[in-house]
């Protein structure tokens, strides 16, 4: 069965987004989505897509973005994923519209289809994600520094919308990736595939039953109901696109009301496998508008388990590290996880 009819099978009444300039044109003039005089003229995709199928629609006046959620992960069509994670995503840029610090780095939403599982938003324009940063010598420049650290603390201080989701079908995906999955001895993913040697250098972390029961009351704190502030859910690089007008940041799809350690941590794992300056993730640490209840033991624990998920789990990066420097992150990952040590 190919992934058109999976989609018809779970959805049989829904549209199947695809590269297909007469049948996207008829579903966007009936959702009353073109303007005046507005025609389609192409359709392209804006770069590899994660979770979602996504396509750049050209018209003779503009262009924008439509994003399809499917019952499974763009990336990984054999993992299983909740189609309303689109929804989250909706209500996750129309709440924060007029907070004016978050909507500069944010697209605009332009329509939402709950029907068919389409979100249109603002093109922001030809450009990449953040991955870059994962390749020697590529260092995050201070603009983005500041950019990134004034969107997280007023994300993090915004009041929560009395309906936002729970989102929790979307984040018991994500819990069994990054609290559960990587620390199975047997999970069928062979590690020696992505990099030699580093099967054996996964497995005394996937036998420690002290380490993964730390790392398991984690994981009950993210998917605890008691979070108190609003997240973006999936804070790295590749939730960062850099265009012409400078920084941006998209996919909020796993948002949801958690504690505010988990973004940050987050974002501070993804510097360190990126070996960028020390002072780039310090500069961030201190830039940060810290909550009163934030938890500097929390915080080092979520940075070590990002750290270890990306490595030794399936979601893997780009990355251009050798198996000694894997072992030494690793290393270090399991001393915040277990001692919950401040990082700086």
């Amino acid at each position: 069965m190919d992934l058109k009819q999976r989609f018809q099978q779970a959805s049989p009444s829904a549209f199947f987004l695809e590269n297909n300039v007469k049948a996207v044109a008829t579903y966007l003039a009936k959702q009353a989505w073109f303007n005046k005089n507005e025609v389609l003229l192409s359709l392209e995709k804006p770069g590899e897509g994660n979770m979602n199928f996504v396509l750049r629609a050209i018209t003779n006046q503009r262009s924008f973005i439509l994003k399809q959620a499917r019952p499974w992960v763009e990336k990984f069509p054999q993992i299983d994923a909740p189609v309303e994670r689109v929804s989250v995503e909706a209500q996750f840029f129309q709440s924060l519209e007029k907070v004016k610090v978050i909507n500069k780095f944010a697209p605009s939403c332009l329509g939402y289809d709950a029907a068919n599982f389409i979100l249109a938003t603002e093109d922001l324009g030809k450009g990449a994600d953040y991955s870059f940063l994962y390749q020697k010598d590529n260092v995050l420049e201070e603009t983005d520094i500041d950019g990134l650290t004034k969107y997280l603390s007023a994300l993090h201080q915004v009041a929560i919308p009395a309906d936002f989701p729970s989102n929790l079908a979307m984040r018991a995906l994500n819990h069994e990736h990054i609290f559960n999955f990587p620390y199975l001895e047997e999970n069928g993913f062979n590690l020696d595939d992505v990099q030699k040697g580093l099967q054996a250098a996964a497995m005394p972390y996937k036998t420690d039953a002290v380490l993964k029961a730390k790392i398991k009351a984690c994981g009950a704190i993210y998917l605890s109901k008691e979070g108190r502030h609003l997240l973006h859910g999936d804070f790295y690089p590749g939730s960062w696109l850099k265009v012409a007008k400078g920084l941006k940041v998209i996919d909020p799809e796993f948002g949801f009301v958690g504690p505010a350690e988990f973004d940050l941590g987050v974002l501070l794992a993804h510097l360190l496998m990126a070996e960028q300056p020390s002072i780039v993730a310090k500069s961030i640490f201190k830039k940060y508008q810290q909550s009163a209840d934030f938890n500097e033991g929390l915080l080092s624990q979520f940075v070590g388990i990002e750290i270890l998920r990306r490595l030794i789990g399936i979601a893997q990066l780009p990355l251009s590290l050798d198996l000694a420097t894997k072992k030494e992150l690793m290393t270090q990952a399991a001393k915040w996880i277990m001692e919950e040590n401040a990082i700086f």
